[in-house]
């Protein structure tokens, strides 16, 4: 006999702004104690070293939490020149040291544009993609290294906020799958002189802003209401997606999974679907007018 769940059901996203030092699953764990939450989940981790937006997903929210991860990213990170590490990183072993040469504007500026655009980057080792099973920092802990293809990302945005004779703060606007830490190691590589990341904040996630964001003290101060009136509703990450609108018989029927013909006019592909604009999840329109439900939301809990 499986045990029943304890805590609340509780559904809805936080913007969490992450602090200096911890992983991302333990503000996890911290705030779904706050909300005594029985069912929770982040869109996509930060190192202990980086700070800021950390999106949190509770209750019927994780199902969106994977296309969350989807999302392009907005990075300010500080580059120390002339040190590279193990890891990529400050918290890394120093490998390796080279003197910074002299940079004008220019040159800083003419490196950073050869980056900016698509993109081929080979994946740090230290970082959670598997290889034969195990994750590769992992592997590297132990002192292995394993061949990484390279991936196509996109840097849309790669903006010098600050610079000093050994260190740059660049504003970084990306798509999923950029490693900030092999960006400023190549980035320091193409100056001659290699580089780590020794600051690294996240501002943006997808339509979510740092702005938005509540630190865990603001939250730790805050009684249950106040917690609950912080929650982003279920659907808000999927408004790009076009809705329809169903009766009281067809949202009885999508909820049973069953494929139902609708007088909707839409285009083909997914829907958000909503009765009485109550939330009920995603469908797929086909070419014959049927709506087909893919991923049903049951929001009739606590707070929804």
């Amino acid at each position: 006999m499986s045990r029943r769940k304890s805590g609340r059901n509780i559904h809805g996203i936080l913007l969490l702004d992450k602090r200096l030092g911890v992983s991302s699953n333990r503000v996890l764990q911290e705030v779904k104690r706050l909300f005594n939450a029985n069912k929770a989940g982040h869109t996509g981790s930060l190192d202990p070293l980086a700070t800021g937006l950390l999106p949190l997903c509770f209750g019927e929210a994780t199902k969106v939490s994977a296309m969350m991860l989807d999302d392009n990213k907005r990075y300010q990170v500080v580059i120390k020149l002339g040190i590279m590490t193990d890891t990529g990183d400050a918290e890394g072993k120093v490998i390796e040291k080279k003197p910074v040469p002299e940079l004008s504007l220019a040159e800083i500026e003419s490196c950073l544009h050869s980056f900016t655009g698509e993109i081929d980057q080979v994946p740090p080792m230290y970082s959670a993609l598997k290889h034969n099973g195990r994750k590769l920092y992992e592997l590297a802990r132990e002192g292995k290294t394993i061949e990484r293809k390279a991936r196509r990302i996109t840097i849309f945005e790669l903006k010098l906020l600050h610079t000093t004779a050994d260190s740059l703060k660049l504003d970084v606007f990306c798509s999923k799958g950029t490693y900030i830490r092999s960006l400023a190691e190549d980035i320091g590589h193409y100056l001659g002189c290699g580089g780590t990341v020794t600051e690294l904040r996240r501002t943006q996630a997808g339509q979510f802003n740092i702005e938005h964001a509540f630190t865990i003290e603001q939250l730790q101060e805050m009684d249950f209401e106040a917690l609950t009136n912080c929650l982003i509703e279920v659907d808000k990450p999927l408004e790009t997606i076009p809705a329809i609108e169903l009766s009281t018989k067809q949202a009885r029927l999508v909820k049973h999974g069953q494929q139902i013909e609708t007088e909707v006019e839409a285009n083909q592909g997914m829907v958000r679907m909503y009765s009485e604009q109550v939330f009920l999840g995603l469908g797929e329109m086909l070419l014959n007018g049927k709506l087909v439900p893919k991923k049903i939301f049951n929001l009739n809990s606590e707070i929804a």
